[in-house]
């Protein structure tokens, strides 16, 4: 069996690049290349490496895997999510006009917002759910569509192939934000997406030790573009944190599968608790998303978000919850639970996030390794503490 035949979780261990064995010595991890600078031989020839702003033989080792992982032509690693996103958008021109998934994570919605606003890009938010919305929101002056599916922190599934063909009728690129799959369940260039983001940081390190992204493009040429990009503003990922994350990668997905199944149980479990007004997984087949995406993904990851009942105080189940850390971020071995009101989406404004069902009584739940028995039993007591809490306050009983 040929390396390109083999199945992915064998690929995050294993690539074709012949970067995963050290060639001199036989080491299985890739070296640490902790240098600035390299010594030119000739002087009238160069060699592969000359400064690491440009070229880093760790960093390249890691974009060759991602670019392998996503079947990609070019993969490139950023000191951010948000500095690989952010670069990507910088392939657009002043006069030119992005069309951007309504429910975006609150550091793109900031940047396209505050930031290409002041280079006179133009950009239009659109339910990406609804294909007639897509279609009717382009200009003549459209380049980009930008996707997230699903979205943060509303679970909302775009049709890819959908859009893709939009986009493809009216000479777009499309870049999707592959953050909460991974190329473990979703390989959207395979779906004919141009340009393929991550915020690193999550899933593909999952040890919350690092802050790093990635961008895969498609074919050559916009993977060159990218590169002069990355260059140029030089907000590259350094060699130890891209040693790092070649690490996590390699983990994927064992992680991977067992967070998400615990997740489906967490999810199927809020989906019947009375104390809880709705929950947002694509595993659910109550998820108005669910057929689609089962179409273009191979799982249904291991993010949820949930709605409280308004006779639970937020403030108050934060203060029960014991075992996910209350913080920003996602994609660990712990969990992780998240108030997007004023974490995520802080940036965008509370009128912004309630037409986008960002309401206050949302949480969004990045599942770890622990016990499934474990996390639900904590979520409960939470939320009865809550409750309680509540109910004491207000002399109100509904439950």
């Amino acid at each position: 069996m040929s390396i390109d035949k083999k199945q992915l979780e064998t690929n995050l261990i294993h690539t074709s690049s012949g970067l995963d064995v050290e060639q001199k010595t036989g080491a299985v991890n890739v070296p640490i290349y902790l240098s600035s600078t390299y010594h030119q031989e000739s002087f009238d020839e160069f060699g592969p490496y000359d400064y690491s702003r440009s070229g880093n033989p760790t960093r390249q080792a890691l974009e060759g895997k991602i670019a392998k992982l996503e079947d990609g032509s070019r993969g490139l690693a950023f000191a951010s999510g948000m500095a690989a996103i952010s670069s990507a958008f910088m392939l657009l021109s002043s006069g030119e006009h992005v069309l951007v998934s309504r429910d975006v994570y609150g550091g793109t919605f900031r940047f396209v917002t505050e930031v290409l606003s002041k280079l006179k890009i133009e950009h239009t938010f659109v339910d990406m759910t609804n294909l007639s919305e897509v279609a009717e929101a382009v200009k003549e002056n459209t380049k980009v569509i930008y996707i997230e599916t699903p979205s943060n922190p509303c679970m909302n599934i775009t049709d890819v192939k959908g859009v893709v063909e939009i986009a493809k009728a009216n000479n777009c690129l499309t870049f999707l934000d592959n953050t909460f799959m991974t190329p473990l369940y979703q390989k959207p260039i395979k779906l004919g997406v141009d340009v393929v983001l991550h915020s690193a940081t999550k899933f593909l390190s999952g040890h919350s030790d690092i802050i790093a992204g990635l961008a895969v493009t498609k074919d050559r040429e916009l993977g060159e573009r990218l590169a002069f990009l990355q260059n140029s503003f030089g907000s590259i990922l350094g060699a130890q944190d891209s040693y790092l994350l070649l690490q996590g990668i390699k983990t994927l997905g064992a992680r991977l599968k067992q967070s998400s199944e615990t997740a489906l149980d967490i999810a199927t479990y809020l989906n019947e608790h009375p104390l809880i007004k709705k929950v947002f997984y694509p595993g659910l087949s109550s998820h108005s998303g669910h057929t689609i995406h089962a179409r273009q993904s191979k799982g249904s990851g291991a993010v949820l978000s949930f709605e409280i009942s308004d006779a639970v105080e937020a403030k108050t189940f934060v203060e029960h919850i014991r075992i996910p850390i209350f913080a920003v971020s996602l994609g660990a071995v712990e969990s992780i639970l998240s108030y997007p009101a004023n974490m995520s989406h802080a940036a965008m404004p509370k009128h912004e996030r309630k037409t986008r069902g960002i309401s206050d009584g949302l949480f969004r739940f990045s599942v770890g390794l622990e016990h499934v028995d474990d996390l639900i039993a904590d979520l409960d007591q939470a939320l009865h503490a809550a409750y309680v809490r509540s109910y004491e306050a207000v002399g109100v009983r509904n439950f």
